[in-house]
C-alpha cells in the first residue's frame, strides 16, 4: 500500500535550518506531483510548498518563499524540503503528501503522519 514517511524534524532555534525527508513506497513515486503540507496547534492545514514530477516546477505561499526548497530524487523515492531561517511561526507538524496529479497543482490522496517542527528560543 502507499506509504509516506517523513523524518527529519526537531527542536531549533529561530535562524537555524532543517532538512526534512519523505521516503515514499508503494507506487511509482516519478509519476505523481509532491507537496509539504503543515498543522499547527489552533490553526488548520497550510500548504508549504509543492512540485512536480520532474522536479522543474516547484511553488510555495508567500509565507515560506525564499526561505524553504522542496527538491525530489526519483531515483530514491524521496522527497525533501529544506528550511532555512527557521521562524517560531514555521512551529507546526509537517506532512508529504501525494498529489493527484503529475504537476505541482491539486489536490492529495495518501498524507504522511507527519514530523514535528519546533522553533523555539
Amino acid at each position: 500500500q502507499v506509504q509516506l514517511v517523513e523524518s527529519g524534524g526537531g527542536l531549533v532555534q529561530p535562524g537555524d535550518s532543517l532538512r526534512l525527508s519523505c521516503q515514499a513506497s508503494g507506487f511509482t513515486f516519478s509519476k505523481y506531483g509532491m507537496v509539504w503540507v503543515r498543522e499547527a496547534p489552533g490553526k488548520g492545514q497550510e500548504w508549504v510548498a509543492s512540485i512536480n514530477t520532474g522536479g522543474d516546477n516547484a511553488r510555495y505561499p508567500e509565507s515560506v518563499r525564499g526561505r524553504f526548497t522542496i527538491s525530489r530524487d526519483n531515483a530514491k523515492n524521496t522527497l525533501y524540503l529544506q528550511m532555512n531561517t527557521l521562524k517560531p511561526e514555521d512551529t507546526a507538524v509537517y506532512h508529504c503528501a501525494k498529489l493527484l496529479g503529475s504537476t505541482s497543482y491539486g489536490g492529495y490522496n495518501v498524507r504522511g503522519q507527519g514530523t514535528q517542527v519546533t522553533v523555539s528560543s
